[in-house]
């Protein structure tokens, strides 16, 4: 494949912010991508992508095969959508010092069935806040979720679970939390009320901090949390992943480079790595991270907003359309998965479970191998056409 030309523009993002969009041309064709601003790496990300459609296209495959191909995967799954319902933190003009509250339709039959489970669940949201706090609470933050004027994060967890009560969903969904902890960080200890004026008074510790989120374990149907703390508070980390049975999730602690993911790994901070290509600036170093932290035994999740606002929804439809594309050849054991735990909900989370009790009758050998590997497998599984969140040793790179 020979490069012909590539020219660079400045663009507004999905927030009305400058950023680069870089078109690759080549004997093939002109390849487009455009990428956030808020990192030093998105001209060189724009030109890794857009050299990546070009190599798609240059073997005559889908951009998703050809990644596969480079992260050397031959049998792929589909992610579980995360639907960030709630916004707060910096994402929200509300007084929410945690920043996203998601659900994840972790009983799914399908992915279609989980886009529906996600949208409704976010209507029936909309029609409880509006209920509780008037029609001025429903406006929405940066990432589509609502952002009702409310201080107590765990009222936040409240509408959820009021709304999938009411949706009918309590078997099929449970919660996710981005807490994005380094924005209310403050010489040592935690403001739960940062968007307020400076009081030293109610500054918390982290054990402190770590206590409530206890406290929403045990209440809620939470099972993921991301950047529970300060990204340089890894103490802090370490003693919440060992006190708790979920997925304790790193973005601003890892930020998708290889030597903190490294040191995260071999210090028990987290179990999870949130994947963001535009944080380490190219497609290749993207797949090494994710690479790395799989061999440590973690899982790797995305996420893509609101099931709302077309920034949004262009990822969830662009993941529904590869269904049609390969139709029987996904992977189809989430049925068999929910069968062997009695059926899903967030009462017998998976991570609980020994690889004995599995039933693996039915999957392929690379598959059982997979499973067996239990350090590999962490929360979550759901659906047959797209099994496993975050979870599989092969996954769907996109």
């Amino acid at each position: 494949m020979s490069i012909v030309r590539l020219v660079a523009r400045e663009i507004l993002d999905s927030r009305g912010n400058p950023t680069v969009e870089v078109d690759l041309y080549t004997e093939r064709g002109v390849f487009r991508a455009a990428v956030p601003t808020q990192f030093g790496a998105n001209a060189i990300l724009g030109v890794s992508l857009a050299i990546c459609k070009a190599g798609a296209a240059e073997k005559e495959v889908p951009l998703y095969r050809h990644i596969a191909d480079l992260a050397g995967n031959t049998e792929l799954v589909l992610p579980v959508p995360a639907f960030n319902v709630i916004n707060g933190g910096s994402h929200a003009g509300n007084k929410l010092a945690m920043q996203e509250f998601m659900v994840l339709p972790v009983g799914a039959e399908s992915f279609k069935e989980a886009l529906r489970i996600g949208a409704e669940l976010y209507h029936t949201l909309k029609g409880v806040i509006q209920e509780k706090y008037g029609q001025d609470a429903i406006n929405v933050g940066d990432q589509g979720g609502f952002a009702p004027n409310i201080l107590e994060n765990s009222e936040a967890l409240d509408l959820l679970q009021t709304a999938i009560e009411k949706a009918g969903f309590t078997d099929k969904v449970v919660v996710g939390m981005d807490v994005a902890a380094s924005e209310f960080y403050r010489d040592g200890k935690y403001d739960l009320d940062y968007k307020s004026p400076a009081d030293p008074q109610r500054l918390i510790s982290g054990r402190e901090l770590a206590d409530i989120y206890q406290g929403f374990v045990n209440k809620y149907p939470v099972v993921s949390i991301e950047d529970p703390f300060d990204q340089d508070d890894w103490e802090a980390w370490s003693r919440l992943t060992a006190q708790v049975d979920i997925q304790v999730v790193g973005d601003d602690l890892t930020v998708t480079n290889p030597r903190r993911i490294q040191r995260a790994a071999e210090e028990r901070v987290c179990n999870c790595l949130l994947l963001k290509v535009n944080q380490i600036g190219s497609v290749t170093e993207a797949i090494e991270s994710c690479k790395l932290a799989q061999a440590n035994g973690w899982g790797v999740m995305i996420k893509t907003g609101a099931p709302c606002r077309s920034e949004r929804l262009a990822k969830l439809r662009t993941i529904n359309r590869l269904l049609y594309d390969c139709g029987p050849s996904w992977l189809n054991i989430g049925k068999l998965l929910l069968r062997s735990v009695g059926g899903f909900g967030y009462h017998k989370q998976l991570f609980l479970l020994t690889p004995e009790e599995l039933d693996l009758s039915g999957l392929t050998p690379f598959y059982t191998s997979v499973l067996q590997a239990w350090h590999i497998f962490k929360f979550s599984c759901a659906t047959s056409e797209m099994p496993g969140m975050w979870v599989f040793e092969e996954p769907l790179f996109f």
